[in-house]
């Protein structure tokens, strides 16, 4: 009988394994966190009920929305302020139902250089 490599499975170094939950446990909580605080944004943004593709779309800014009310920075960049904007029109526009979800997304889409 021959052996295949999917058959194999490698050894698994038990310090690894012992470092690696105490991480991972870290970062699902930490995830957890984040999605809860942006939930809340979306929600008091009146946000709270538009598909989760639309809100994936627009999580980044979302995010740097609440960090500027923290405090933590302030930007008075032009193109941020019409990128904000920007999110509010559309997500306007799907909610009031004079767009779809696709146009929404695509046009809030950020296109890569």
């Amino acid at each position: 009988m021959s052996s295949n490599a999917l058959s194999i499975t490698p050894k698994q170094n038990k310090e690894t394994t012992l470092f690696a939950v105490p991480v991972l446990k870290r970062i699902q909580q930490e995830s957890i966190e984040e999605y809860n605080e942006m939930q809340q944004a979306f929600n008091l943004m009146g946000w709270g009920g538009i598909p989760d593709k639309l809100k994936i779309e627009i999580h980044e800014d979302v995010k740097y929305m609440v960090e500027e009310l923290k405090g933590r920075y302030s930007s008075c960049d032009p193109f941020v302020k019409r990128r904000r904007n920007s999110i509010h029109y559309w997500v306007s526009c799907y909610q009031d139902g004079i767009c779809s979800l696709e146009a929404a997304i695509k046009a809030l889409k950020i296109k890569a250089l």
